[in-house]
């Protein structure tokens, strides 16, 4: 057996067998006969876990002795997915729990679909922090994820008659065998109240108090033994909440009221690249940054440093020992609360506060979409956070006072640089909160880092040019790679090692093999398996038949406008034409799958769904096309169906607007498991095609450059459909009800957006686009030319990883040095990992 999956011992199976049996026990279930799927799923979970907390524990004993630098990743979203195989794999149990399960009688595949996924965000920005958090823990970093436990995930989608509904996701109904409750951490949070201002400074008062209860969950590192922890909050209400209502008789209604407070960590907003300013938002927003503050400054405050016992009661040290990652502006509240705790409570003076927040914080931006940039009506943050909006008129003043001096007289640019927007309604930039109380910012990939300099913040990189800095994204290859295609993993370790795993760059050995004849049918055979299984999967939920030998071209994400998933439905709509147009020519078969959810009040991107499905229906009963095309809208698109269709792709599109897409993930989870791109030079598309070389990536269509000009000279719509005659019969046929016999009209909010509101410019890279695919079908034909740039692609992935981009977080901004140390496993003595240490063992 190839090690990447952990070795087979009889002693371990024996072992995961005991354990197994004493679960399913403690489950009440003392007859197998009568155990349920998920009773074994559970009694699987608690084993594997078992293996987890000894760890768990050694790791934190170990931070607590040395001490170490503290990174904090704060995060709304925490897009984690399934546990269970991820956690084999890291700890290397995978072959033994196949195993184990195996001889008990059992299907580990069946008992692994019965886990939940963890769905606590929207899409790119949440699934990051879970492959962020699985890189801290790789690389030894002493880090935490803090974010929020949502009752209540991204909805789960169905699809009824084409249209997207939306139902709850109820997650935690059968419980959560990965999470750990501490009650004996929980924190109070204050909202609303007042401020009074005293000799002894302010003092925010007369404040209803809701509580914030930490569940932890282990995230081990591949391999090391090292297990840090996501701690998410949950919200109480006190016990005495409202029961002064109590005396005037109301009891019932007090104690019905604790929902109000219990209702902060109810539901994840379902929003991607959209701000919605409700007040509850706001208040997730500040309840895990407040409870999150409090956590990171008792640790700081209990440390131990050096051998003495003391307890650090200065500040001085304070981003010496604690680093804190903003995700985006979601949890921008966290400057000004750490400037009231150490200004209000810690009676810190004001400059030396600022420069210890700003030295503690960075910035990561996610977007340049204006839509999605928040900015809180400063009436409700006056509300809801009275002290909070007095701090941020402070750090804006003074703020403003700097520019003012650097920049006398130039009162448009202390309208540009302010936190707060004046036009309209009076609100707070929070992206500008987030810029002046950090000392790093960064882009997610390099061409949208340069858009943040130039365009978006130009301003203040003209200011502080050195704060500006680029990260581009990467994934675990622990989940993308050997969780997900193992077929391919173990491929790869056969010809170049296992190292790989935990140092993705040594792909670039798979070079010399591109002209193997063995290993191009290898990849291939592997490619094929995977088809052949997800054709099965399709078939059996959506009881369509799918030819496994078709192209199988996939475009996953967010429905939004700007991904352009309208751009790829005209291309399959053109092809249709094609296809009746000549049914006697050589066509090349495709299988185009799409999926993802849209937000709920997003009215467009619902539509675009439901036109998908009609296209669809259209499309696959019509017996001219029979089986030479096929589209399917995946239903539910989530992590655990991410990892089903990612091996299978031919194909992956990634055709956004040139300056819209940050970077995106997807794109680079499809390179690694064998897929080609076709795609815009957009987001991290442009070092993919770096890595790769251009020629072998399917590029098209407009540049940065180019959708700029075409902004200044106007974009139009009608012409391109004049000059189109194939984009025109489409239009038309979208148009005229063609797809939707029984309302001709449902589709004409989409034409009228495409030809008067088309913000992201489909016509415009319509022609390019499905000449690029014409290329696409010629290279397809040849199935070993195909399988070469397949390889070249792989073996150019290195830079994708997750370890790489934290590796840059951490010695670029955060000043810490990623560690290969291994703890030792609780079997061992603890003393261990410094003998080993001593004796060169370990780097």
């Amino acid at each position: 057996q190839i090690s990447i999956r952990g070795i087979v011992g009889a002693e371990n199976v024996a072992e995961l067998k005991r354990g197994f049996n004493r679960h399913l026990h403690f489950t009440l279930v003392k007859d197998r006969n009568v155990a349920t799927p998920r009773d074994y799923y559970f009694a699987l979970a608690h084993t594997v876990r078992d293996h987890l907390v000894g760890r768990w524990i050694r790791t934190q004993q170990y931070y607590y002795e040395k001490d170490p630098k503290r990174i904090y990743y704060l995060s709304l979203e925490f897009y984690m997915g399934r546990t269970l195989q991820n956690t084999m794999i890291n700890l290397g149990l995978q072959n033994a729990c196949d195993e184990a399960i195996y001889q008990l009688g059992l299907d580990m595949e069946e008992l692994e679909e019965i886990e939940e996924d963890a769905g606590l965000g929207n899409g790119g920005l949440g699934r990051l922090a879970a492959c962020f958090l699985d890189s801290m823990a790789t690389l030894g970093l002493a880090a935490y994820g803090y974010g929020i436990r949502y009752e209540y995930g991204i909805f789960n989608q169905k699809i009824r008659d084409g249209w997207q509904v939306e139902e709850a996701d109820d997650w935690l109904r059968h419980g959560n065998p990965w999470e750990k409750a501490r009650p004996e951490y929980m924190l109070p949070v204050h909202f609303y109240g007042r401020v009074e201002h005293g000799a002894a400074g302010a003092k925010w008062v007369d404040t209803q108090v809701v509580l914030a209860l930490p569940y932890d969950t282990p995230v081990p590192g591949y391999m090391n033994n090292t297990v840090n922890t996501m701690r998410l909050w949950s919200a109480r209400a006190p016990n005495d909440f409202n029961l002064q209502d109590f005396n005037v008789g109301d009891y019932i209604q007090a104690v019905l009221d604790r929902n109000l407070a219990e209702n902060i960590s109810r539901v994840l907003y379902p929003n991607d690249n959209f701000f919605e300013g409700k007040e509850l938002r706001l208040k997730q927003e500040y309840f895990v940054v407040a409870a999150t503050l409090q956590d990171i400054i008792r640790r700081y405050k209990a440390s131990k440093f050096g051998s003495t016992e003391s307890v650090r009661t200065v500040f001085d040290s304070f981003p010496d020992q604690v680093a804190i990652q903003l995700n985006d502006t979601h949890p921008a509240m966290a400057i000004p609360e750490l400037m009231r705790i150490f200004v209000d409570i810690e009676k810190l003076p004001w400059n030396k506060a600022w420069d210890i927040t700003k030295q503690t914080f960075a910035y990561t931006n996610h977007t340049v979409l204006p839509e999605a940039l928040e900015r809180w009506p400063v009436d409700l943050v006056e509300k809801l956070l009275p002290r909070h909006l007095q701090i941020i008129y402070e750090i804006n003043q003074r703020h403003l006072d700097h520019i003012a001096s650097l920049y006398p007289n130039d009162v448009d640019r202390l309208r540009r640089m302010s936190l707060i927007e004046e036009e309209g309604t009076k609100r707070i930039n929070m992206a500008h909160l987030c810029i002046v109380g950090s000392h790093a910012v960064n882009g997610v990939a390099r061409i949208h880092s340069e858009i943040v300099k130039t365009e978006v913040f130009k301003d203040f990189a003209a200011l502080e040019p050195e704060k500006f800095q680029n990260k581009t994204n990467g994934i675990t290859p622990r989940r993308w790679l050997l969780l997900c295609n193992p077929g391919l993993a173990e491929l790869i370790a056969e010809k170049i090692g296992e190292e790989y795993v935990r140092d993705l760059s040594q792909l670039t050995k798979l070079q010399e093999f591109v002209d193997d004849e063995l290993f191009i049918r290898e990849v291939a055979k592997v490619k094929q398996e995977n088809k052949v299984k997800f054709a099965l999967y399709l078939e059996k939920e959506y009881k369509v038949k799918i030819n496994p030998s078709s192209m199988f071209d996939v475009h996953v994400k967010r429905i939004h406008e700007y991904k352009r998933q309208l751009m790829n439905c005209l291309h399959i709509i053109t092809m249709f034409n094609r296809i009746r147009r000549d049914p006697s020519k050589v066509f090349v078969p495709r299988t185009v799958i799409i999926g993802g959810k849209a937000a709920p009040g997003y009215h467009m991107a619902k539509m675009i769904i439901k036109l998908i499905n009609a296209v669809a229906h259209v499309v696959n009963n019509d017996p001219a096309v029979g089986n030479k095309l096929k589209v399917i809208f995946l239903e539910n698109y989530r992590v655990s169906l991410a990892e089903k269709v990612i091996p299978a792709t031919d194909l992956s599109e990634q055709i956004s607007t040139a300056g819209t897409e940050a970077s995106g993930t997807g794109n680079m989870k499809f390179m690694l498991n064998g897929a080609l791109t076709i795609g815009t030079m957009d987001g991290a598309n442009v070092e993919m095609a770096e890595e790769a070389g251009e020629e072998n990536l399917f590029i098209f269509g407009m540049r940065v450059e180019d959708v700029m000009e075409l902004d200044k000279e106007g974009y139009n719509a009608q012409g391109y459909y004049n000059r189109l005659p194939e984009l025109k019969q489409a239009i038309d046929q979208i148009q005229s009800g063609f797809f939707s016999p029984e309302e001709p009209d449902l589709f004409k909010d989409v034409v009228n957006m495409l030809f008067h509101h088309g913000r992201f410019k489909v016509f415009a890279d319509y022609e390019a686009y499905v000449k690029c695919q014409e290329k696409v079908n010629e290279l397809y034909l040849n199935s070993k030319a195909w399988t070469k740039m397949v390889i070249k692609n792989i073996a150019a992935a290195g830079k994708f990883s997750s370890d790489r981009t934290i590796k840059e977080y951490a010695r670029d901004i955060w000043h810490v040095e990623p560690s290969d140390l291994k703890i030792p496993p609780p079997n061992e003595p603890r003393d261990a990992v410094e003998d080993k240490t001593l004796n060169g063992r370990v780097a």
